[in-house]
């Protein structure tokens, strides 16, 4: 007999019936609960990321601006120090998506396995993680704000 083909239960079953299948539900709901935390750890990540990478490349195209307009005889220092920021927040998001993803699934094969043993209904999927796109998109962009920086070309390049 599979999930589908269970009645729905009701207060007119018996009191264990009815506290096995709310707790089969609340169980459900923290798998749930626990996906969202992820997406909002990953959030504080890309907040943190979305930080460093556009200070960095702030601070390195100001210093570059102002050596070419020569108003500093050198920026070495000051654009050394945003290519660091840029790398860290890069770095920092790289991380945090392996992380989420890592975490994402094993948190599904949990689910799949007490899915499995009947604990859990399985009725809803989970949706695919927009800030997992976001930060996959953010990613991207820091790597090619790196490449601009370091190579001088790209689509964050001076002219």
């Amino acid at each position: 007999m599979n999930e589908t083909t269970l009645p729905r239960v009701t207060s007119r079953f018996e009191s264990d019936r009815i506290s096995v299948e709310l707790s089969s539900r609340r169980t459900g709901m923290s798998f749930q609960r626990t996906r969202m935390s992820a997406d909002r750890t990953l959030m504080s990540v890309v907040r943190t990321s979305l930080s460093l990478i556009s200070f960095g490349f702030t601070i390195f195209q100001v210093f570059q601006k102002a050596h070419e307009a020569q108003i500093l005889k050198s920026s070495q220092a000051a654009r050394n120090f945003g290519l660091a920021l840029v790398l860290l927040g890069t770095v920092m998001l790289l991380l945090g998506i392996v992380y989420h993803v890592l975490f994402m699934i094993g948190l599904r094969r949990e689910r799949a396995q007490m899915k499995a043993d009947g604990l859990v209904h399985g009725e809803s999927a989970f949706p695919v993680s927009l800030t997992l796109i976001t930060a996959s998109a953010l990613l991207a962009i820091g790597l090619f704000a790196l490449a601009s920086m370091l190579f001088n070309f790209g689509p964050f390049g001076s002219p």
